[in-house]
């Protein structure tokens, strides 16, 4: 047994030799310095990282694959980068220069780079064409922040805004996320929220901007507000101060509930406080009006100038503030903005204001509004930015409580075809899908339109019986209101009446849509009005048959006019001219004599019935009735 064991051990040992080479590891203080000098060496080559980064990886790990390097020696070589990366930051601050300016190059001034942005560079490339793992230089750059003064993070965070849209890419961004976010928070706590806040904003542009939209640690879910910024004033009245102490706290205790809106709707006795108190402040600024004066005091200039995100609360002061316009703004935005967040739908039924509280809200907004409107300077353009952008922020609180649902959307795969094959279009029968499968269904279904339950169209007298209702005046229909002025329901009736009634049809000339209806569905006064007369087939018929007549009138109307023709010889080719024209007025006269004969035969008849039956009984060639024309003549 003691035998065996150097045998064994020579034979994996000999083993080990025929696989590949093992890595070099990097844990003693002396493997790290090497790779630390590798790239402190890389540092000052003057190339683009393109050309030496992957090799000075290959010099400096000896990895295992020529491009991508395993979980151990990624971590190796962060290692010995993070220690090279203090090491810049000492020598810098030793020497008294800024950090993102160590190490320039004299020589060339105008691509003058410090070394450490030349190595984030380096770190960056090999990151982005994946060499080493993607995160790696994130977390050199929170290294490089928490080794920084406030002053040199200006610097460090302008980088980062440079190398946005590279860090911003899908390989990079799904590894280093979270430690971006906890990077600038960390700057952001360190940061003054009065001094610094040009800083602040750009932080916060920066995460809008390299986070998604949907991102759920950017979005705000529950809803929870920021308590700790409190406004601290003075509780006890301080000697020699002009100003109505019991205002000055009524005033500024508006900005607890500002700050938590929530609990001003949580119990009725604090909104009460919240409204009497917010009354007295709108009574105090309608009582002060500012003029132009007041507003052309303040330019925009200076107010950019003199910003602050917080204003001083010392009673000393409460009269100033009240007659500056910026202040007096402020605090009337703010107020829209609680408003518009009571005015929000709940997620529940007791987030909803109560009908009072919505009908106070709505009377104290309408006041501010107009408060808005009158200070000076601009008051109703900034009254509408104001709206529009409380109407926009409406989108993003629906949106919010939706979920947050997705804005992207994905792209719809077309599936590719097979080589030399070609998609025609389909053909139609009729032109389009809808009516081929219509004209279809009709051959497949022949007795479709002879089944009982099919939709038959109506008869003429049932259409129109809305029509006829419509026309009669006890029933009180406003005109505004009739079928008359449905096009669509008149050019329907036209066409079964054209087809059922043709008669009807007729009197569409004469009398309109109203004609066309039948006397039968009318009343009897709004029936004389449109069916009176005879129709035009009577008259026409009337008409030919007393021209007929008319050719073969009586000697007794050539006999009127013979003592005419015997006046004397001169007149005779006058005569014979005026022959014919009385011959041509013959049969209008008798036209005459047949309105008259009907207009008495009206008079008498009591129905159309009976109208019909004695025209019919009265001869057409009745002498008395043409002798009056003759005496006309």
């Amino acid at each position: 047994m003691a035998e065996a064991t150097p045998g064994l051990r020579i034979v994996l040992h000999q083993h080990t030799k025929e696989r590949a080479r093992p890595p070099t590891p990097v844990s003693s203080h002396a493997d790290r310095d090497r790779v630390v000098e590798v790239f402190r060496n890389a540092l000052s080559r003057p190339e683009s990282p393109e050309n030496f980064a992957l090799q000075a990886v290959q010099e400096a790990i000896k990895p295992q694959k020529q491009t991508v390097l395993v979980l151990d020696e990624n971590q190796s070589l962060e290692n010995a980068l993070r220690t090279l990366l203090q090491e810049l930051v000492s020598a810098a601050v030793q020497t008294g220069e800024r950090i993102m300016q160590y190490g320039q190059s004299i020589d060339n001034e105008n691509n003058a780079v410090g070394q450490i942005p030349r190595l984030l560079d380096i770190i960056l490339y090999l990151c982005e064409r994946g060499h080493v793992e993607g995160g790696m230089v994130f977390q050199l750059l929170e290294d490089l922040t928490e080794m920084s003064t406030v002053k040199d993070c200006k610097e460090v965070f302008a980088y980062i805004e440079r190398k946005q849209d590279i860090l911003g890419k899908q390989e990079l961004f799904g590894r280093g996320k979270l430690v971006m976010l906890r990077t600038c928070n960390q700057l952001l706590r360190r940061l003054s929220k009065a001094n610094d806040v040009v800083f602040c904003g750009r932080i916060l542009m920066f995460l809008a901007h390299f986070f998604p939209l949907t991102e759920r640690s950017a979005v705000n879910m529950k809803g929870v507000f920021n308590t700790s910024n409190q406004t601290k004033y003075e509780k006890d009245a301080p000697e020699g101060v002009s100003v109505d102490f019991n205002f000055y706290k009524t005033f500024w205790s508006l900005q607890e509930h500002f700050c938590n809106p929530a609990s001003s709707t949580l119990a009725p006795s604090k909104w009460q406080k919240f409204v009497s108190n917010f009354m007295v402040v709108l009574d105090t600024f309608e009582a002060q009006p500012l003029s132009e004066d007041d507003g052309n005091a303040n330019s925009l200039e200076q107010e950019e100038a003199a910003f602050s995100i917080k204003y001083l609360t010392s009673s000393k002061l409460m009269g100033l503030e009240l007659r500056d316009p910026s202040f007096r703004r402020h605090i009337l935005v703010q107020c829209l903005i609680l408003f518009d967040y009571l005015k929000a739908p709940g997620k529940n039924d007791k987030d909803v204001p109560s009908e009072s509280m919505k009908e106070e809200i709505r009377t104290c907004e309408e006041r501010v509004k107009k408060l808005i409107k009158l200070t000076p300077p601009k008051g109703e353009e900034f009254l509408q930015s104001i709206e529009h952008i409380l109407e926009r922020e409406k989108n993003w609180v629906w949106w919010k409580r939706d979920g947050c649902p997705a804005f992207e959307k994905q792209p719809i795969e077309r599936k590719t075809l097979q080589d030399g094959a070609r998609k025609r279009k389909p053909r139609w029968r009729l032109g389009n899908r809808e009516l081929s499968q219509l004209w279809k269904w009709a051959d497949q279904n022949p007795n479709a339109m002879t089944e009982p339950q099919h939709v038959q169209p109506p008869s003429v007298m049932e259409y129109w019986k809305p029509l006829a209702e419509d026309m009669d005046e006890s029933a009180g229909i406003e005109p505004e209101y009739h079928h008359k002025n449905n096009r669509v329901y008149c050019w329907k009736g036209l066409r079964f009446s054209a087809r059922q009634d043709l008669e009807g049809f007729s009197r569409f000339i004469d009398h309109g849509v109203e004609g066309v209806v039948p006397p039968e569905l009318l009343p009897p006064e709004v029936r004389s009005k449109f069916h009176a007369k005879p129709s035009e087939r009577n008259k026409r018929a009337k008409k030919e048959e007393e021209q007929k007549n008319a050719s073969t009138q009586p000697e007794d109307t050539q006999v009127s006019s013979t003592p005419v023709e015997t006046d004397g010889d001169g007149n005779r080719g006058d005569l014979e001219d005026t022959a014919p024209e009385s011959q041509k007025q013959s049969p209008e006269m008798v036209q005459e004599a047949g309105q008259s004969e009907v207009e008495v035969g009206e008079v008498e008849a009591k129905d159309d019935v009976e109208m019909k039956g004695e025209d019919a009984a009265l001869p057409v060639g009745d002498p008395e009735v043409e002798s009056d024309p003759a005496s006309k003549i």
